[in-house]
């Protein structure tokens, strides 16, 4: 009688599987650290505000510095973007536009004022921009199974 177990004879499974979780990984690590420099590259430093539709400029260099990545094991996906701007949302409105308060200090006094921001994307560019080389990135990316 022929044993049915003779896919057990070709794969060393649980050793594949951490194979293919390693690369996984790894991939999408590679792909998150891509689309973070692409998005920080694309925010220039410069004076004034940027034209609607092109990414904004840096004055300070928050932004640019705060955009970052991470491998999220929940959801085994990579997650990009700026961080850091709890009390802000500056980088979504941006992103999206929308409206924000801006707060302006003259004399001593402080005032604020509601004002709408056109969109200024950076992120969603990025990976756009990055998309077509992610599937070069899992080639030949599980060794060692």
């Amino acid at each position: 009688m022929l044993d049915l177990r003779i896919k057990q004879m070709f794969f060393d499974r649980p050793k594949v599987k951490r194979a293919v979780d390693a690369a996984r990984r790894r991939v999408l690590s590679k792909a998150g650290a891509f689309v973070r420099q692409t998005a920080r590259t694309s925010i220039r430093k410069r004076k004034g505000s940027s034209k609607p539709g092109n990414p904004p400029h840096s004055h300070v260099g928050l932004l640019r510095r705060f955009i970052l990545f991470g491998y999220d094991r929940q959801s085994d996906s990579v997650v990009v973007g700026p961080v850091g701007f709890r009390d802000s949302s500056a980088p979504r409105v941006l992103e999206r536009g929308g409206t924000t308060t801006v707060t302006r200090r003259r004399r001593g006094k402080q005032t604020e004022r509601r004002v709408r921001i056109a969109a200024r994307p950076y992120m969603k560019p990025a990976l756009e921009k990055e998309q077509p080389k992610l599937p070069e990135l899992w080639r030949n990316s599980v060794k060692g199974a």
